[in-house]
């Protein structure tokens, strides 16, 4: 297919890109260590380029809590909004973030040994903060975690985020993950990313199928994940949008998923 727009009238979100350059300082043992650059620049042409509206930009754990850039290019952007990465027990200036219109924090667990104790007074205050500014915790876990962690996060206040289809593994969708991806999101507590397919697998299809049969498309976002690190050569950003196209037939729903339920929940407004 050429490169074009998704097919609908409503407004188009990407809910989840990341942005960086090579001069930004990497933690210690990244998963990815990209050896070009992806400016705000080059993300705005694609967006440009397949005719989406706006877009959100996703904090990535290879860079820790340095969100200077991400900040810097979200802010003033009406079209972006962007999410970042904080450290329980430090100090942040939350208000100054949301002026620049970031509305949520990353919790990158994927690939960790060990899970971080969410029960301590640090991550306590941290996630209370983030409910208090209303904003969002963008879950990055792998699905066999999200049964122990959910309720964890639910109890502590925020919103939540479930990035990239709960990250299942190759079992069935009748998995303890599944279940209580579900039962959050039908509780109020959670919204989900329709996104990251390719690192997934075909389970991802699936799951998504599962997904969208168990709760309907009201609290999903479609996500491209550009530029798509250590798959650069195998994705396109029109085949994100492609993928989706295959999966669903219907338009109403083609419009939540691909920007009316983002619109809502990242920028505050309806189309």
């Amino acid at each position: 297919m050429s490169k074009s727009r998704p097919p609908v009238t409503t407004p188009v979100v990407d809910a989840h890109a990341h942005i960086f350059h090579q001069g930004m300082p990497l933690i210690n043992n990244p998963r990815h260590q990209p050896t070009y650059d992806f400016m705000l620049a080059d993300y705005l042409a694609q967006l440009d380029r397949h005719g989406i509206d706006f877009g959100v930009i996703a904090a990535a754990s290879l860079w820790g809590d340095f969100n200077d850039y991400t900040r810097d290019s979200v802010s003033g952007c009406d079209r972006l909004r962007g999410t970042v990465i904080l450290h329980p027990g430090k100090s942040y200036d939350f208000a100054g973030l949301s002026a620049a219109g970031i509305v949520g924090v990353r919790l990158p667990f994927i690939g960790l040994p060990r899970l971080p104790d969410l029960t301590t007074a640090d991550y306590q205050t941290l996630l209370r903060q983030i409910a208090d500014h209303d904003w969002h915790v963008h879950l990055h876990v792998e699905g066999l975690h999200i049964p122990a962690v959910l309720p964890l996060l639910e109890k502590a206040g925020p919103k939540i985020v479930i990035d990239h289809l709960g990250r299942p593994g190759p079992d069935d969708a009748d998995t303890p993950a599944f279940k209580a991806v579900v039962s959050s999101v039908e509780r109020g507590k959670s919204w989900m990313k329709v996104s990251c397919g390719y690192r997934i697998g075909e389970v991802a299809r699936a799951h998504f199928q599962a997904y969208l049969e168990a709760l309907g498309p009201g609290r999903m976002f479609w996500a491209s994940d550009c530029p798509f690190v250590g798959h650069e050569a195998q994705v396109t950003y029109q085949s994100t949008i492609d993928w989706l196209l295959e999966e669903v037939a219907d338009t109403g729903t083609l419009e939540q998923l691909f920007g009316l339920n983002a619109l809502k929940f990242y920028f505050d407004r309806d189309a």
